[in-house]
């Protein structure tokens, strides 16, 4: 297994990267290919003692920030560590790549360089989220606005995405939407519900409101990349907020420390479940091979659960099992 990482991507880049990249390496039997600048690299692994002695350095001169525009990094920035990252991988250079850079850079990117699945209208990016039972979103970014053909094939990935990485057998799969009842939503959320429920790919459950998606209403919560990812943001912050409104409230006197105390075990759990840093990456899921991207505030921890999320999706085999569902689809629209 060979993984290409984006040393330069991210808020924290590259020390939390680098950081991430030796810690990953310590846990599997992975081989890493680190691309970014040789130099800032090389110093900043002694600086901080991070040895990178066993790693394949590529060296590139420029970097993709998060306000660069996502097309026209493509044809100005084809010697950052993202671009050339992509390139190498669509090259077989490696097995996956891992960014916690631009997202919108390397969603085109995917798209462009590696080149969607056949069959595949429109990647999407999906992301594992907590709950009585973890569940997917997608799209958590991607597609601002999309079609009800589309959100019917994210459905079709999604499901088969669960499918391989969770051992589900017929994963349950809702529409994300401001009611349960048949006629919710814009015209889209109509058209959509309506297909989705004429699917004969997926096992699906109707329309599903935000409230219930983490009370294990769906395997795979379906939804436009706008929506998502505002969705995805809003769940971020009131868990941060749960936590820390718990933290203060256990830190007020000495009786209600010797209750956090009592239930120190079971407050350390919910704050495992909770940390977003626990699920690593979120593939792009159509891709013809696997493209992670990590949060872009991701730490050492996060990255390095990236990386063996990288290295699980490339070994499931998933990237066939959604290659198959999609022209599996593809060839059932062309019956209608």
């Amino acid at each position: 297994m060979r993984v290409i990482v984006d040393m330069m991507g991210g808020d924290k880049a590259p020390l939390e990267v680098l950081r991430g990249v030796v810690s990953a390496a310590g846990e599997c039997g992975a081989s890493f290919v680190l691309v970014g600048n040789r130099e800032e690299l090389l110093r900043i692994a002694k600086q901080y003692a991070c040895d990178i002695s066993g790693f394949e350095i590529v060296h590139t001169s420029s970097v993709i920030t998060m306000e660069d525009d996502p097309i026209a990094v493509l044809r100005g920035k084809k010697d950052s560590s993202m671009i050339t990252g992509l390139q190498m991988l669509a090259d077989g250079k490696g097995d996956a790549f891992v960014s916690a850079g631009n997202t919108g850079a390397l969603f085109t990117g995917a798209s462009l360089l590696v080149k969607r699945l056949s069959g595949v209208g429109r990647a999407a990016i999906g992301t594992v989220l907590p709950g009585t039972a973890p569940f997917l979103l997608l799209d958590a970014g991607a597609n601002i606005t999309v079609s009800a053909e589309y959100l019917e094939q994210f459905a079709v990935m999604g499901s088969a995405y669960m499918k391989s990485m969770f051992s589900i057998s017929a994963p349950a799969v809702g529409l994300l939407n401001n009611g349960t009842e048949e006629g919710k939503g814009t015209p889209l959320h109509v058209e959509a519900n309506h297909r989705l429920r004429q699917c004969r790919s997926i096992r699906y459950v109707g329309n599903v409101e935000g409230s219930e998606a983490m009370f294990g209403a769906c395997d795979v919560l379906v939804t436009d990349g706008f929506t998502g990812n505002v969705f995805l943001k809003a769940l971020e912050g009131a868990c941060k907020w749960m936590m820390k409104t718990l933290k203060k409230e256990y830190s007020k006197n000495a009786m209600t420390k010797l209750s956090a105390l009592l239930f120190q075990g079971s407050l350390a759990e919910m704050k495992h479940s909770l940390d977003p840093s626990e699920y690593g990456g979120s593939p792009i899921l159509g891709i013809s091979k696997p493209v992670i991207k990590a949060h872009g505030s991701s730490d050492a921890k996060a990255f390095k659960n990236a990386i063996l999320e990288a290295i699980r999706y490339a070994e499931s085999g998933v990237s066939e099992e959604i290659a198959k569902a999609a022209l599996d689809f593809g060839a059932s629209q062309a019956e209608v």
